[in-house]
């Protein structure tokens, strides 16, 4: 291979490579059982804050061996950007040569960001959700609602989904879409409670918040229920998540990382991290009954564990455009 020239990938190639949610969830069973073992390298995240308040704009650095897989991902996430019809999140993602540090590729995250945040949650879900659940509650039904329900419906029988937002149009958009897509049937709901109680997996996915908001009660969720929290903590109040029974995420050095910077401040003690319970070394779920919950940051080695196979495969059918360095 030439190391004069880079490969550039757009959105539009990523996902013309035609990766499908199962192989994105293997992918990140691997690069998880690495990082349980101890054999990954990932540093939390450094970050700016351009206008202040919730926007955010990250790099996410990251190396796995077993895959050779290193990289960075520079990312953003601007929750007004929807009121000008901009995506949330946005950002490029630039894979390295292991072997000579050279950069080989930089490629759109946008769909890469969505997909494995999605697999992330159905990962952890595959440890600590009841291995029968059919019944799922969306509540913010945009880009992480759908990959989310995509991922679930990988591991798990989806029967019935739940969704709201606060926008109802959006919820009914929403339903047409994903019921027809994956022929199961999508309620819009009213209220966020119907979302919550009655699913045995909840996922939230609205804008990140330092604030929450604080929607979901206690008493909402199911006993033997679980939650994925892609907006952190930003739907669920206090109280509703002490009622868990176990509260995990996906690296628990990083949790504590946000915690400094003003995240996560009335959370339940942390259970496991994902490489964890991949590995064995922390239980899953151990009863029926029990509640459990992933707040799960989005990690770096989310990004390298698909990047990698992205690129190999867009070389094959020969997508996107060699730059030169």
């Amino acid at each position: 291979m030439k190391f004069s020239r880079l490969l550039y990938l757009s959105q539009d190639d990523v996902k013309a490579v035609g990766l499908t949610m199962a192989e994105i969830i293997d992918a990140l069973d691997l690069s998880f059982r690495e990082k349980g073992k101890g054999l990954t390298e990932m540093p939390p995240k450094p970050g700016i804050h351009p206008g202040g308040g919730d926007n955010f704009i990250h790099a996410m650095p990251a190396y796995i061996p077993a895959l050779k897989a290193a990289g960075v991902k520079w990312v953003s996430g601007f929750p007004e950007n929807q009121k000008k019809g901009l995506p949330y999140i946005t950002g490029l993602l630039i894979l390295n040569d292991s072997e000579t540090g050279l950069p080989i590729s930089m490629m759109d995250c946008v769909w890469i960001t969505a997909m494995r945040t999605g697999a992330a949650s159905a990962l952890s879900a595959r440890y600590l959700a009841r291995p029968e659940s059919s019944n799922i509650g969306i509540l913010a039904c945009g880009v992480q609602g759908r990959t989310n329900l995509e991922a679930m419906n990988v591991i798990f029988q989806i029967k019935q989904v739940m969704a709201y937002d606060v926008d109802e149009t959006v919820s009914r958009r929403y339903a047409d879409e994903m019921s027809s897509r994956f022929d199961i049937d999508v309620v819009p709901v009213r209220s966020p409670r119907e979302a919550v109680t009655g699913c045995d997996i909840v996922v939230t996915s609205g804008p990140i918040l330092k604030k929450p908001h604080a929607t979901i009660q206690v008493g909402w969720m199911d006993d033997g229920a679980f939650a994925s929290l892609v907006d952190f903590d930003s739907y669920w109040h206090p109280d509703a998540m002490a009622e868990s029974n176990k509260f995990c995420t996906d690296d628990t050095e990083q949790l504590i990382h946000y915690q400094q910077n003003g995240y996560f401040q009335n959370i339940p003690s942390i259970h496991a991290d994902l490489g964890e319970l991949v590995i064995g070394k922390k239980p899953g779920r151990e009863t029926l009954a029990e509640r459990t919950m992933a707040a799960n940051l989005g990690l770096a080695i989310d990004d390298m564990a698909v990047a990698p196979i992205i690129f190999r495969k867009a070389v094959e059918k020969g997508l996107g455009t060699w730059l030169s360095l």
